[in-house]
């Protein structure tokens, strides 16, 4: 419930504070008070938006805070799944600063709104005059279908595992469209990857065949000069190896006379024997070279598929090739995986399929068994507040498509007067009726919701006298199950409160100001009787409004 509501700098009101009754909370006031002013500061800590051209002072920021009395442990989750703590005295404020920007605080805490809003819906439901046109929403009358239904964990499982249904469809469509696309280019980059992979690429063998190439085309120059170079060291008598043996030998005849006779000897020797290893060398590598037209056409052949491949592909090197071959080689796995992603995706999204089936059955079986209950509950309220020959009939349409309710379609149809068939309640209640049936359903899902408070703004539109009391009685019966805040003009409805509020406006400073106080037993008195009456009330209206108030109290 809400225990107390302090509001500073906000339009008429500069600083007022309330605290309410855990019963009926009655306010009420002269037209232009502000009594709705208050409904739209408490709007602000339930994360609605916020303008500054509505402050009060426009050189201090706006704070608006709410204490709230929380029953049990039930909300407990709610604070966990946002990481607050939960505190079953807890605090709501909203601070808007004078540049428009705003701050949001539970129980002290930092958050964003729409975090301040999923809780303060939980907290409080706010039922204006105007809220009456919920009733022609068809998912509004679903929505009360639903909730003297008491299946909320199904109906919940159900739309967490719809939407998973409709992200399934939606992904499947992507990757469909993908699979289209890739089949479209799937035969030519297959086509592109059996060439390059018959085609038995090696990351170096361009170099090396280019290099053998080159040495096969001069094979003959090649083996002339080696040939040559092994004559003029080894092959007559007057080539250097002979030579040089023969300065050896010469050498080694007077190496005795002078150690360095006997160095260039052994220098001699070292050279003498680096030339044997070098022309056999040359011997050897004449032996291989041999010109071979056929493997110098198979190169030439090789090399020509290379560069076809290159420039067919626009790159300049091999391993640039196998680079594109991998790449088509992934390009042609995820076709593949694909496919089977959507495979099993498909069979994912039919078995939930079958799965929401199930549970918008459940859900109709559910809906079917409360809509005689609710019926006959409205009806019965509907008496109470006056409308003894008033008829309610929910109609229950199950279609085929599933959507994020169900399978369910339905229409409120009503009847005023005996006799008469009912028909959509937009089309045939007037705006008094429709305040009555508003509230009628309001009661009942008030006995079937654990939300700790109602707020009715004029729910009373449209009606008077003795329908006014009537109106009164059902709605001071709400106290029973939750904390009630209602404004409202009529005296039969304002005697039933256990707490009432008088909103004034004050004249007396340099401009403007909403005041707000709680009134005492005379207090009420004298307001009911000016609400009977007017100003000044008489005795008589002083009479009747005491009169209301007995009665108010023993109801």
């Amino acid at each position: 419930m809400l225990q107390k509501l302090s509001i500073r700098n906000y339009a008429l009101i500069d600083n007022v504070e309330m605290e309410l009754d855990k019963g009926l909370n009655i306010i009420t006031g002269e037209t232009g008070a502000g009594k709705s002013i208050m409904l739209g500061a408490l709007s602000l800590i339930l994360g609605h938006r916020a303008e500054t051209k509505f402050f009060f002072n426009q050189e201090k920021k706006c704070i608006i805070e709410g204490v709230f009395k929380l029953k049990g442990d039930r909300l407990k989750p709610l604070f966990e799944e946002h990481d607050l703590d939960f505190q079953e005295e807890s605090i709501l404020r909203r601070e808007i600063s004078i540049d428009g920007k705003s701050r949001a605080f539970i129980n002290d805490t930092p958050v964003t709104l729409s975090v301040m809003k999923h809780l303060g819906e939980r907290f409080i439901d706010i039922h204006s005059q105007h809220a009456t046109l919920e009733l022609n929403d068809p998912g509004f009358q679903l929505m009360v279908v639903d909730g003297l239904a008491n299946h909320e964990s199904l109906l919940n499982n159900y739309r967490d595992k719809f939407k998973l249904f409709k992200r399934n469809q939606v992904r499947l469509s992507e990757l469909q469209k993908i699979a289209d696309e890739a089949r479209n280019k799937q035969d030519y980059e297959q086509f592109l990857f059996n060439e390059l992979e018959q085609a038995n690429l090696q990351a170096d063998e361009q170099e090396t065949l280019e290099a053998e190439l080159e040495t096969l085309n001069n094979a003959e120059s090649i083996k002339r000069s080696l040939v040559t170079s092994y004559q003029l060291l080894s092959d007559d008598e007057a080539s250097a190896l002979p030579m040089l043996k023969e300065a050896v030998s010469q050498l080694h005849g007077v190496e005795q006379f002078n150690p360095a006779y006997a160095e260039l000897t052994e220098r001699l020797r070292s050279a003498l024997i680096e030339l044997k290893d070098i022309s056999g060398e040359l011997a050897t590598l004449e032996e291989h070279v041999i010109f071979d037209p056929a493997r110098i056409d198979e190169i030439s052949h090789r090399l020509d598929l290379l560069y076809t491949l290159q420039q067919k592909h626009r790159v300049n090197s091999v391993p640039e090739l196998m680079a594109i071959q991998d790449e088509l080689s992934n390009n042609l796995s995820l076709i593949l995986s694909g496919e089977e992603e959507i495979e099993r995706l498909q069979q994912e999204t039919e078995l939930l399929k079958v799965e929401l089936e199930k549970m918008a059955d459940q859900l109709s079986a559910n809906r079917s068994k409360s809509i005689k209950a609710t019926e006959s509950q409205v009806a019965a309220i509907l008496t109470q507040a006056g409308m003894p020959n008033a008829k309610i009939k929910i109609k229950q349409t199950v279609v085929k498509e599933l959507n994020k309710d169900g399978k369910d379609n339905i229409a409120l149809m009503f009847s005023a007067n005996s006799g008469q068939p009912p028909a959509p309640v937009a089309k045939v209640a007037s705006g008094g009726e429709l305040s009555r049936i508003m509230l009628a359903i309001k009661s009942i899902l008030a006995k079937h919701s654990d939300l700790p408070t109602l707020i009715f703004d004029e729910i009373d539109t449209g009606i008077s006298g003795e329908i006014a009391l009537r109106v009164g009685q059902v709605i001071g019966q709400l106290e029973q199950n939750m904390q009630v805040v209602c404004i409202t003009h009529l005296p039969q409805i304002a005697a039933k409160g256990n707490a009432h509020f008088f909103v004034y406006k004050n004249e007396d400073a340099a401009r403007s100001t909403t005041g707000i106080k709680r009134l005492d037993r005379e207090g009420r008195v004298y307001v009911i009787a000016e609400m009977l009456s007017g100003k000044p009330p008489g005795k008589s209206a002083k009479a009747n409004a005491r009169e209301l108030l007995d009665k108010g109290q023993l109801s």
